[in-house]
């Protein structure tokens, strides 16, 4: 991270051109406030937006750019990744699409690697039409946790609720197996992490929510809880993370009892995502931790169905742009703290 934080480059992969990723990121530039935040860069081509543009309301200008050295701040830049011309038929699923979707995704994750820009922030794909030969991943995640260092970890926020999963998308049938001491120890240890150095919390507290209901009771419902959760859990908490559970989930988060912790940690995708986005849609992001460098997305798919008709809520994909953002601030103040003690001891000898 060798840019200032006043000037946080944001790269941008355009999602599918058919559905309403180009519209809520032209619609969360149109106030210019966003642009003293930040210098965004848009990895597609000037007139394909110019073209998506015409069929909802948006002033936005763009500078467009051969080279990502050209990227001005202040200016809604557009990094022309390709010359060709694009057919686009707003709201129709088409394999073609979904090259140039990946195609954008892949070129912004080198940048990304490569410094070149200082966050991702990835607008909907649709996951059936980016399967190719040389694209063989599920989502951006998989891709991410691939390319870049760390291990992806799948965590939803929305201002101070934020919630991570043990697993994501694997089939219901399938998540007991998949439950062991190694991933819950791997996972739970990413997410205190990356509550200190992501979101600056110094004693972080996370809950557990339980495999089964009523955590199982005492095994009349299911034996994981008692047998591998509890016991593992106690491990962790006992090496001195706070970590507390597993807690039944059905009341947990209808209690409110979710707000005295700094995130919850569900079992299984809609376990999470479900009280997740109740509380939160339209607003939530989908912040991939545990990776060193920073990806966010907004908490929505292409919605085919109202592209092009000027619909689109815009604010989870603006909110996804400010979380990235106060990551790589928060990340940027840690590094620097961290590495302050370093710097006193090479003066002491």
């Amino acid at each position: 991270m060798n840019k200032k934080a006043e000037n946080i480059i944001v790269g941008i992969s355009i999602g599918d051109l058919n559905g309403i990723g180009s519209e809520v990121i032209l619609k969360t530039f149109e106030d210019s406030r966003m642009l003293e935040l930040c210098t965004p860069v848009i990895f597609a081509n000037a007139k394909i937006l110019s073209f998506v543009k015409k069929s909802f309301t948006s002033t936005v200008q763009f500078h467009g750019v051969d080279k990502l050295d050209q990227v001005l701040p202040g200016k809604v830049n557009v990094f022309n990744l390709w010359r060709e011309s694009v057919d686009i038929n707003l709201g129709t699923n088409d394999e073609k699409i979904g090259e140039y979707a990946i195609k954008s995704f892949v070129a912004a994750t080198k940048a990304l690697k490569d410094g070149e820009i200082d966050v991702l922030v990835t607008a909907p794909i649709n996951k059936y039409n980016i399967q190719s030969e040389d694209f063989k991943f599920p989502g951006h995640t998989d891709y991410l946790d691939q390319e870049l260092e760390g291990n992806a970890l799948m965590m939803m926020v929305h201002d101070n609720l934020r919630v991570g999963l043990l697993t994501d998308h694997v089939p219901l049938n399938e998540v007991s197996s998949h439950v062991t001491e190694e991933l819950i120890t791997r996972k739970i240890e990413t997410i205190r992490k990356s509550l200190i150095q992501d979101f600056s919390i110094v004693k972080p507290k996370i809950a557990v929510l339980s495999l089964n209901p009523h955590a199982g009771d005492g095994g009349v419902i299911g034996k994981e809880d008692d047998l591998v959760l509890k016991p593992v859990l106690k491990k962790i908490f006992d090496a001195g993370t706070m970590v507390f559970g597993p807690f039944p989930a059905d009341g947990f988060f209808g209690s409110g009892q979710y707000e005295k912790y700094d995130a919850v940690v569900a079992t299984y995708h809609d376990q999470g995502l479900i009280p997740f986005k109740t509380l939160s849609f339209g607003k939530g992001v989908n912040y991939s931790a545990g990776l060193n460098r920073i990806r966010t997305s907004p908490d929505h798919g292409t919605a085919y169905d109202i592209a092009g008709k000027d619909m689109a809520d815009y604010n989870s994909f603006k909110e996804a742009v400010y979380l990235a953002i106060d990551v790589f601030r928060s990340r940027s103040q840690y590094e620097e703290i961290s590495a302050k003690p370093l710097k006193i001891k090479e003066k002491q000898l």
